[in-house]
């Protein structure tokens, strides 16, 4: 049984492969090269434009954004739209997931230029904690020192669920003025938060590795290479803005 904290990889996805009942009329099947090619490309495609949305974001002389917020909140829902379209229609993902990581990427962009003028140099250091990160895990999972193992998987997906519901139940609370106390703040427990967010966020990638790999065993149809490069992608974005979001709680202490 495969799990995965990702909504985009769950276990349903492959349900079926073991029968080749949905491999591809030709034949061709996901390979482990085709993926990671489609990751490189994915994530390209959203550094263009998410280049193009740091330099339209301009600030005002008290600090604040002037324009260019119609990025972030274009770049998110049209993310989150896609998103959801690639995950019920995955034959669609050589055309949805491309689409993703440029509307993703104005996001990104957008969000990125506010977190630098706000803490200098922020956006760097996620960067690099991402992929130093992804990296990281990739090697320990290649080498086995992290196995995905069911109840390694049980316990990332439950864990990933309860920070879903804390975030869901933060925006319904808000539309009334409400705000859950400590967690978003940049106090003791606010960290703690962020560096538990990180970690899980974090370990959703050893998930979707054993996903992918699973996908490529059992000769998932070409296309999933996309939907793989996809679901890596979503684990990537959120791993990032969750460095954001934790080295903007240390950099407001100092």
């Amino acid at each position: 049984m495969m799990r995965s904290g990702n909504p985009a990889l769950k276990e349903s996805t492959f349900l079926d492969l073991a029968s080749g009942s949905v491999v591809s009329r030709d034949g061709a099947a996901m390979t482990l090269g085709g993926t990671v090619n489609k990751t490189g490309l994915l994530l390209l495609l959203s550094l263009i434009t998410g280049a193009f949305a740091w330099n339209q974001i301009e600030f005002g002389e008290a600090g604040g954004v002037s324009n260019g917020m119609a990025y972030v909140w274009g770049g998110a829902i049209g993310g989150f739209v896609l998103a959801l379209v690639t995950v019920f229609k995955k034959e669609w993902s050589p055309v949805t997931a491309p689409l993703y990581a440029l509307t993703e990427g104005l996001f990104l962009g957008a969000i990125s230029a506010v977190y630098n003028h706000l803490y200098q140099g922020i956006v760097m250091q996620a960067v690099m904690l991402t992929f130093g990160t992804l990296f990281a895990l990739l090697f320990a999972y290649r080498s086995g020192l992290i196995k995905a193992t069911e109840n390694f998987k049980l316990g990332v997906v439950a864990a990933t669920g309860g920070i879903a519901l804390i975030y869901l139940a933060t925006i319904v609370l808000r539309m009334f003025n409400i705000n859950i106390p400590y967690i978003h703040d940049s106090g003791v427990i606010g960290i703690g938060f962020s560096l538990f967010v990180v970690v899980i966020a974090a370990l959703n990638l050893v998930l979707d590795f054993d996903f992918i790999e699973t996908g490529v065993e059992r000769g998932a149809p070409k296309y999933m290479e996309w939907y793989g490069a996809f679901g890596l992608m979503v684990t990537l974005v959120w791993l990032y803005i969750e460095f954001l979001r934790l080295l903007s709680k240390l950099q407001s202490r100092n």
